[in-house]
């Protein structure tokens, strides 16, 4: 078994971090595998090398050790384009010139509705329909949309979390529906968090991958991507979620709940399972 945690640094861990990365760690363990440490730091903007030291010091306070050496996204960016330029020559993505707004007014039109999937409102497909310019070599300077009707096919995956446990169907007539045309490279980062995920479990020979339930719909997405790209299908485990006393799920803007705040309070590596039921 290959498990791995995979946090941005872009803020504090705090006790939902904590949760997903002991449960990968403590699966790894008790079946003899491998746990790595992957820093997902593809938001140039946003991840910051004092956020990468902490939550590695914080991992440590834990108890938690990783094999092998850190993998950074930022590392791989050729890795990313590559796969881009193969779906580009095969006609399965497309730039996209489309804004946020641009999605939400097409969305509220009355013919449309305002269908929500993974990533928000599902893409009208404009750009789609119009034949957008090709971006530049580099990093795009449009996004890249996947053709969600030429790229779905029907495929399965392995549940094995409490709350989705068994075998998942995914099917073409489901993924155009309810998924849409996503996002595989963001303007101006070269990727997005759905291509870079597949691409780097795949890299990493990642057996088994665990996450919040939040992820359950992007999983449809990702085993898509596996697919296409003839990468093998890991199993999943999606956990419940930590939740704040108003039932909300934790964020990194949860700072009184940051892993920092509780050590600075005493708390041990043993109070935080405790606390989060591990």
């Amino acid at each position: 078994m290959i498990t791995r945690f995979a946090p941005s640094p872009t803020g504090p861990l705090h006790l939902g971090h904590a949760y997903a990365a002991i449960l990968a760690h403590d699966m790894a363990r008790a079946a003899g595998g491998r746990f790595l440490l992957r820093i997902e730091d593809i938001d140039r903007a946003r991840a910051k090398p004092q956020w990468e030291a902490q939550l590695m010091d914080d991992l440590r306070w834990l108890g938690l050790t990783w094999d092998g050496p850190v993998l950074r996204q930022s590392d791989r960016l050729p890795a990313y384009r590559d796969a881009l330029e193969r779906l580009w020559q095969s006609g399965l993505i497309y730039s996209c010139t489309c804004s946020r707004r641009d999605i939400e007014q097409a969305a509220s039109a009355p013919q449309e509705g305002a269908p929500l999937g993974p990533d928000g409102l599902l893409y009208p497909g404009t750009c789609r329909e119009k034949g957008a310019p090709r971006p530049g070599q580099k990093l795009p300077e449009t996004a890249l949309r996947l053709r969600m009707d030429l790229a779905a096919t029907e495929t399965s995956f392995e549940e094995t979390g409490p709350l989705h446990r068994g075998r998942h169907a995914v099917t073409p007539e489901t993924m155009i529906r309810e998924i849409g045309d996503v996002v595989l490279a963001r303007r101006e980062m070269g990727t997005s968090y759905h291509l870079a995920v597949v691409l780097d479990d795949a890299h990493q020979g990642v057996t088994h991958v665990t996450r919040g339930a939040d992820l359950f719909e992007a999983t449809c997405i990702h085993v898509t991507l596996q697919c296409l790209f003839g990468l093998p299908v890991p199993r999943y485990h999606h956990h419940d979620l930590i939740r704040d006393a108003a039932g909300k799920r934790l964020a990194k803007r949860d700072d009184a709940r940051a892993l920092a705040k509780y050590r600075s309070e005493g708390a041990s590596p043993e109070d935080i399972r405790r606390l989060i039921g591990l």
